[in-house]
């Protein structure tokens, strides 16, 4: 047949398959490629594609690469409505920069069902990971305050600090009577945030020792 026959090639609704999964094999591959502004841009086109973007996601996730991972965290926390156990499970990833990747993610999502995995890492060995994950337990607000305050004392040093990081920048009254005995038992660290907390809730004369 001519160039504008009537063909296979030429049927509207093969088309309307075809496309959409030539643009989508497109996007991965600008995903994973070395140009981090192509891949920025990919992962938010991705993102408005939402659901249909998910078996896509779901490969990269599974990649032995790290960067790919991190791009598949990258793209589902652009998502309105991302998926939270995929968010979850990235906290556990071996790579430092996934799991940092997750709790910025969980920054812009607040959940309630990552408060433990939150906690898990909170005392990351990985500066910039436990940073973040501070930063995504004070995101969620009051209804973190009692996990934290029941992880404290099992948890290592490092948690205690970035957990007390926490609760002072929270500023919930439940927290008072762990920040008092901070104050007296607690090692530098914590003793700074337990009184940044107790000045946020305007009790620091209350710990203060008179000249």
């Amino acid at each position: 047949m001519g160039r504008h026959g009537r063909g296979p090639a030429a049927d509207p609704t093969a088309l309307q398959i075809v496309s959409p999964l030539r643009d989508m094999q497109a996007l991965l591959a600008e995903l994973t490629g070395s140009d981090e502004t192509a891949a920025e841009a990919a992962a938010l086109t991705l993102a408005q594609a939402g659901d249909a973007a998910l078996p896509s996601l779901a490969m990269l996730f599974e990649s032995p690469d790290a960067d790919d991972r991190w791009w598949a965290v990258r793209t589902l926390a652009a998502m309105p409505e991302p998926r939270m156990d995929w968010l979850r499970r990235s906290l556990d990833d071996p790579n430092p920069e996934v799991r940092a990747a997750g709790a910025l993610a969980f920054i812009a999502h607040p959940d309630p069902s990552a408060i433990q995995a939150l906690i898990g890492i909170v005392g990351d060995e990985d500066s910039v990971v436990s940073a973040v994950a501070v930063s995504a337990l004070v995101a969620l607000g009051p209804s973190v305050v009692p996990s934290l305050l029941e992880a404290f004392s099992p948890s290592s040093l490092r948690g205690r600090v970035k957990i007390m990081r926490a609760l002072s920048e929270i500023r919930d009254p439940r927290a008072i009577n762990l920040m008092m005995k901070t104050m007296g038992e607690g090692s530098a660290a914590m003793q700074y945030w337990a009184r940044e907390g107790l000045e946020a809730l305007g009790l620091d004369m209350v710990y203060m020792k008179p000249e």
